[in-house]
């Protein structure tokens, strides 16, 4: 019997049933929450509202939230714990890692491996995954880290190499934010897999739905990565049926076994002015339920292959977790 870490404890993973896998319960600046209360207004409001959505997503049927949410994004598990108390028909599965396009926060700056120090991300993420994080008991199931246009700069490239080795040592699977115009996945092979030895099978490529190239996509698949097409509802740099076409097409090609599906979601955002909040998805609108699904089943997607792809692949994903 496999079992997979959630924020309420180790469930079975034959219990994740429908799962999205790239969703952020909040996404914060905690320095500017802490120092500007007011932007961030009543926290019970906000555990309440997030409550609401959960509910709402969970109601349609939806069984699992793997949020990605870690250092650099404002991760705080106390507030998840209170949400995943309160949403116990859903299934909440946490990360460690890091975030950033460009440096590593400044806390790590003079602690690394060039001052003669022991990277100290290692041990942060493998405690995470092992013990539990901050004390709460809650334990990571995944790791997770990021590359965008900017390409592999050094601090994420030091970053990627913490995550691999924290992935090892614990054999926890790994999310990449990536930047598919750039073809940054094809970086993420050079420097998580050829030179540290991840397996591509264990390493879900974040946000592929942003490239509508099939060919590059299907390249990445065939190494072994598992595609995330995990921004519905976000038509920043495509459109949303652009997005369901190239789902469609890889799944005619035969990949419905390499990706997964989401939609990079929040209950809330504070990267982002409110006014502008029709821009990114909120759970009060479920596309993939109401839009991406219906629209796939149009176009010649299968019952099988969207089983597959919300249900089969993650539960795979967090089954293989043996360490190295």
């Amino acid at each position: 019997m496999a079992t997979v870490e959630t924020v309420r404890g180790p469930v079975d993973t034959s219990e994740l049933g429908r799962t999205y896998m790239h969703e952020h319960v909040f996404v914060l600046t905690p320095d500017v929450q802490q120092n500007y209360p007011e932007e961030w207004g009543s926290e019970e409001d906000r555990v309440a509202d997030a409550v609401a959505k959960l509910k709402a997503a969970a109601a349609q049927g939806t069984r699992t939230f793997v949020d990605p949410t870690v250092v650099g994004l404002g991760r705080y598990i106390p507030r998840i714990v209170q949400v995943a108390e309160r949403v116990p028909e859903l299934n909440l599965i946490v990360a460690t890692g890091c975030y950033t396009y460009d440096q590593v926060p400044f806390f790590f700056h003079y602690r690394s491996a060039e001052l003669g120090v022991t990277e100290p991300m290692v041990d942060m993420f493998v405690s995470d995954i092992t013990e539990g994080i901050a004390g709460t008991g809650v334990k990571a199931a995944f790791l997770k880290c990021a590359i965008d246009a900017q390409g592999m700069t050094d601090g994420v490239e030091r970053i990627m190499r913490a995550v691999a080795r924290a992935h090892r040592q614990t054999g926890a699977p790994i999310t990449v934010h990536t930047h598919p115009g750039s073809h940054t996945g094809l970086e993420v092979k050079k420097v998580l897999c050829d030179s540290e030895g991840v397996d591509p099978t264990r390493v879900v490529l974040g946000h592929s739905g942003d490239s509508s190239d099939a060919d590059h996509l299907a390249a990445l698949a065939d190494f072994g990565f598992i595609l995330g097409m995990d921004r519905f509802g976000i038509n920043l740099e495509t459109t949303f049926e652009a997005r369901c076409d190239v789902v469609v097409e890889l799944c005619r090609r035969g990949y419905a076994d390499r990706m997964v599906l989401s939609h990079d979601a929040s209950c809330y955002i504070d990267w982002i002015d409110p006014s502008l909040f029709g821009m990114l998805p909120q759970w009060n609108y479920l596309h993939i339920h109401d839009d991406v699904l219906p629209y796939l089943r149009e176009h010649g997607v299968s019952e099988e292959q969207i089983d597959t792809m919300l249900v089969a692949n993650p539960r795979r994903y967090f089954e293989n977790t043996s360490a190295y």
